[in-house]
């Protein structure tokens, strides 16, 4: 095992499309919402967070370059691992239920 695993980041995860029983077990629905605007702000997550776009694109590029920039838009479901910074940008106006973990 290579000691220095743990200190890799992990990737933004997104669940492409998921369905009603996917999100219902998850309890999605019952998560608290935010949205915003178009913009481009960094963002640092000190936890990790599952979300669910009910509305909008955005395009989310981690600051550490060896990490993939991630694409999603309205019906994905996206988790952001803790500890990552990243810059959001917004080109369609988001609407999503959130929770942090």
């Amino acid at each position: 095992i290579n000691s220095h695993s743990y200190l890799k980041m992990s990737e933004i995860e997104v669940v492409s499309q998921p369905d009603k029983d996917f999100l219902e077990k998850k309890g999605v629905f019952n998560w608290g919402t935010w949205g915003c605007g178009v913009s481009k702000f960094p963002w640092t997550y000190d936890q990790s967070e599952s979300c669910y776009l009910l509305a909008g694109k955005v395009t989310v590029t981690p600051d550490d370059k060896s990490l993939k920039p991630a694409e999603f838009g309205k019906g994905d479901f996206v988790t952001f691992p803790a500890g990552m910074s990243c810059t959001w940008d917004v080109s369609e106006t988001v609407e999503k239920h959130f929770m942090f973990f």
